[in-house]
């Protein structure tokens, strides 16, 4: 399943920081379709995922009814993005088996 939609940068403080693209409602819900065939375990959904120039293998975290996609500096740092910039996202989730 692939999508693209463009969403906010957003840091949680926790420990570490984490930085996040909120994946929108709309592809939330497409996701959750097929959360049960990509999941391998805590609801977690194995993508591979586009910004800019960089791809990289991720897994979305579930978080309120909808969905996270984490954001590690490696593909931050090369592309300048920083916590409030928006982005374009081409996500494909991972189907097991």
């Amino acid at each position: 399943m692939r999508m693209v939609f463009a969403g906010r940068v957003i840091e949680w403080r926790g420990p570490a920081p984490f930085f996040f693209v909120p994946v929108p409602e709309e592809q939330s819900a497409d996701v959750q379709q097929v959360a049960a065939m990509a999941t391998y375990g805590w609801g977690v959904v194995p993508v591979e995922a586009r910004i800019g120039e960089v791809t990289f293998e991720t897994s979305l975290f579930p978080r309120d009814g909808g969905y996270l996609l984490p954001v590690k500096n490696a593909v931050r740092k090369p592309l300048g993005v920083v916590a409030g910039d928006d982005v374009s996202v081409e996500m494909t989730v991972r189907l097991q088996g």
